[in-house]
């Protein structure tokens, strides 16, 4: 099965409290329909099974790729005419952007849907739409217990810089704050071109966000 990557609407909201039952059923979820409806500092994209609608194509030319994808970014409820209804939602990733940060705050997959590159793509999505948005560096919490989340964050240059005790309500669980150097600089390029290239070699996705 291959995936789509594409910015969320309206008509994805039901399935995107789906998934943020099942990740995290003791935690508040997002109000993505306020985020989409207000179009704040808040950016979600979600991944879809392939075949219906629009996906974000790799291309750095004329009106596609790129530029389509900043249009859609800016404009989540205005884009392809195709319904996003029909789509199966699997995984999902939002990211808050300010003064040139961007913090990831929610990325989640269908349980059936793990281990096969879906929440690595979210991920990559996640700092390529950093890139999009000028941000300098990339933040994020992590349970302190999950252990698989913080090995994934640190193949991709995120380092611990920090602890939030107590963060999770539901068993006052610590909270890791993790941190990217500068994105733009040209060893984290390196090394995230380089991840980016496997990661399409090994799934089998080649849809990315950026081209370089």
């Amino acid at each position: 099965m291959r995936y789509q990557l594409r910015p969320m609407r309206i008509e994805d909201v039901p399935q995107a409290n789906e998934i943020d039952r099942e990740c995290f059923p003791t935690q508040w979820p997002p109000s993505y329909k306020r985020d989409l409806l207000f179009r704040g500092p808040t950016h979600y994209l979600v991944a879809c099974e392939e075949g219906a609608g629009p996906a974000v194509e790799q291309t750095g030319e004329g009106g596609t790729g790129i530029g389509r994808l900043l249009r859609k970014l800016r404009h989540p409820l205005h884009g392809d005419k195709v319904s996003a209804s029909n789509q199966k939602v699997v995984g999902l990733v939002g990211l808050w952007i300010m003064a040139g940060e961007a913090h990831i705050t929610t990325i989640g997959v269908r349980e059936a849907y793990r281990r096969q590159g879906i929440g690595e793509l979210l991920l990559i999505a996640a700092i390529e739409m950093a890139l999009i948005q000028n941000a300098h560096l990339v933040t994020l919490e992590v349970r302190a217990s999950n252990t698989a989340a913080q090995a994934l964050y640190e193949k991709y240059g995120f380092t611990k810089v920090g602890v939030r005790p107590g963060y999770y309500t539901d068993n006052r669980e610590d909270a890791l704050i993790m941190s990217t150097d500068t994105i733009t600089s040209a060893s984290f390029q390196s090394r995230f071109q380089r991840l980016k290239r496997a990661h399409g070699e090994r799934w089998g996705f080649t849809q990315t966000l950026v081209d370089k």
